[in-house]
């Protein structure tokens, strides 16, 4: 862990590079390399086809992320981390928002180690 994970809707699709979010999401996580393990780091993207936004009259867009880490780290580096995180979407995306309406969310989920299971070889080649 952690996992980044992004949904956006079809709308903007043409207009964001999620290839590039996702690294510069990474860049932030790897940063906290004493908090959170590179090999455990995991982000992927969800393309929305079917949702509605407001009154449905505009060509609303929306990008909602979630953050899943497990439990144990304190309240002020998971503020840490979150504050980060969403600066980088907020620039990832200010072009966007500029051109249409478009509304930015993140949630962070964060869940005990009972009831998930792993393994993961990649941990060995950062140690």
């Amino acid at each position: 862990m952690p996992h980044f994970i992004v949904e956006y809707t079809d709308n903007i699709k043409d207009q964001v590079n999620i290839e590039k979010l996702f690294e510069e999401i990474h860049k932030v996580l790897i940063a906290r390399d004493t908090i959170f393990p590179i090999g455990g780091i995991r982000s992927r993207a969800i393309e929305l086809k079917e949702y509605r936004v407001a009154d449905g009259t505009e060509d609303d867009a929306f990008v909602h992320a979630v953050l899943k880490i497990g439990a144990g780290r304190s309240e002020e580096i998971m503020k840490d981390v979150c504050d980060a995180l969403f600066e980088v979407m907020k620039d990832h995306f200010s072009l966007v928002m500029s051109e249409r309406y478009l509304a930015l969310s993140m949630e962070l989920i964060e869940f005990s180690e009972a009831g998930t299971y792993k393994q993961n070889n990649i941990h060995s080649r950062f140690k």
